[in-house]
């Protein structure tokens, strides 16, 4: 397979970047889209060229590093699929692929296709955890979880942070993924001392981190690679405007 393509180069933050073309020959439909970058990083390093930044660590869609925009999608073309999960045999001998970062106001490109997600962390130690004493793992009966919680839990707990929901957002909002980490815990007996606490500071976060408003487009649970759904922005909202119309006027938990 031989492919076209027109990637997104940028030095640093805040430099003026560009597309620039590049002609990748003798691909095979096994590898995957990374392998294929790769290959053409392999050729730029020999020719004394500037090889093409972008993140990957588990190349098996766990760990959210990857993703970036290939012909205005997120993660590409297969639904339900991160970029290292994307294979050439989707493609087609000849195309031609425009690849591009992340865009949004909180998504600093650092260079090429790398964007800087550091505000997930910010929203993360604003709540998304818990402090009660567990101690040692217990039987997993010893705790009565209804089934559906427990399917939903499952569900939000999925989200790898990758930023897709945010990029695929005609507002860039972070609704789904703080969505996904207010429900992955609220649903659970361990989450409910800090429930209150977390919904509120981790949406507060995320608007000050400059993310957009939800205004229900559901581009984001389309473009999740986990394909989380937007039922969670719907429990975020809930919680939240509980949690703010309820608590004390000096802040806190409310009782």
């Amino acid at each position: 397979m031989n492919l076209v393509l027109h990637i997104w180069r940028q030095k640093a933050p805040g430099a003026k970047g560009g597309f620039t073309r590049y002609e990748v020959r003798g691909i095979t439909p096994e590898m995957s889209f990374l392998e294929m970058l790769d290959v053409l990083n392999d050729r730029l390093t020999s020719e004394g060229s500037s090889p093409v930044a972008f993140e990957s660590d588990c190349r098996e869609g766990i760990c959210g590093s990857c993703g970036f925009m290939i012909d205005g999608v997120a993660h590409g073309p297969i639904a339900g699929t991160a970029v290292c999960q994307l294979y050439m045999r989707h493609f087609s001998d000849g195309m031609e692929l425009t690849l591009e970062p992340w865009r949004a106001r909180a998504f600093t490109v650092l260079k090429d296709l790398v964007a800087d997600r550091s505000a997930f962390d910010r929203i993360i130690a604003a709540g998304g955890f818990i402090v009660a004493p567990t101690g040692a793992a217990k039987e997993a009966s010893a705790a009565s979880v209804p089934k559906q919680n427990a399917e939903a839990t499952i569900e939000a707990a999925a989200c790898i942070g990758c930023g897709a929901c945010v990029a695929a957002c005609p507002n860039a909002s972070a609704a789904l993924f703080t969505g996904a980490k207010i429900a992955h815990l609220g649903l659970l007996p361990q989450g409910q001392p800090e429930r209150d606490r977390r919904a509120v500071g981790m949406v507060e976060q995320t608007d000050a981190e400059s993310f957009g408003n939800c205004s229900w487009h559901g581009e984001c649970q389309e473009a999740c690679p986990k394909r989380i759904s937007i039922d969670v922005i719907a429990r975020m909202n809930r919680d939240y405007l509980r949690a703010a119309t309820t608590r004390p006027l000096g802040g806190g938990d409310a009782p």
